[in-house]
């Protein structure tokens, strides 16, 4: 997972995902209007050795631009059904919290690795990986994987103070790493367990969730 963390953190293009201004409307509130695809993802998901497929689809009407986050699992006769659906784990693009302005963050990518459903996240000095797991018709979260630094500057120097957090949710242990920009010498380490259950399911997770871990 570090591939990931590393590819994305420390990469100087900033990619923003998102339709005209133009269209923003004044008071249309229309629940089906998610018709723009940002994301596709395909892998086996629910280990039938078929594709299965992930989407985000974004509201294109309303004013925040809401993203909508979507599963189709493999069936036996080759279609595809709707698994999950939901509108809470993506932030809106311009959310009412901050006044209609523009969040801050890419959409979160999706990846399918080892029948892992793996988000990458930006978050507030860093990124976020959540793992979730298929397990008798949901969606678990199982790990977490985050990269976060101490600058406080608008950038980064040989100062820079690097914490990477790896939680396993299924053995509840929780493990916070300090590393120094540039050094490959661990300044700290410090674990405990933290044990919660029932394990989040996807499709009540929210975006704001991830503050939690």
């Amino acid at each position: 997972m570090k591939r990931i963390n590393k590819y994305f953190y420390r990469s100087s293009i900033f990619i923003l995902i998102s339709v005209p201004m133009k269209l923003f409307p004044q008071s249309i509130k229309n629940k089906n209007n998610y018709t723009y695809q940002v994301r596709e993802e395909n892998g086996d998901l629910n280990h039938d050795g078929k594709m299965d497929k992930v989407t985000v689809k974004m509201d294109t009407v309303a004013e925040t631009r809401p993203l909508r986050l979507q599963i189709f699992l493999s069936q036996p006769n080759g279609k595809l059904a709707l698994a999950v659906s939901s509108d809470k784990i993506i932030e809106p693009q311009y959310p009412v919290e901050k006044g209609g302005k523009f969040n801050g963050y890419q959409i979160p990518y999706f990846f399918i690795e080892e029948g892992t459903l793996k988000m990458w996240s930006e978050i507030k000095s860093g990124n976020i990986t959540c793992h979730f797991k298929y397990n008798k018709g949901n969606f678990e979260l199982i790990y977490i994987d985050k990269l976060t630094n101490d600058a406080t500057k608008g950038y980064m120097d040989e100062n820079t103070i690097f914490t990477e957090t790896k939680f396993d949710l299924i053995t509840g242990i929780r493990t916070e790493t300090d590393e120094k920009s540039g050094s490959a010498k661990v300044l700290k380490i410090r674990k405990k367990r933290v044990l919660i259950r029932p394990l989040p399911r996807i499709q009540d997770f929210k975006f704001s969730d991830k503050d939690l871990y």
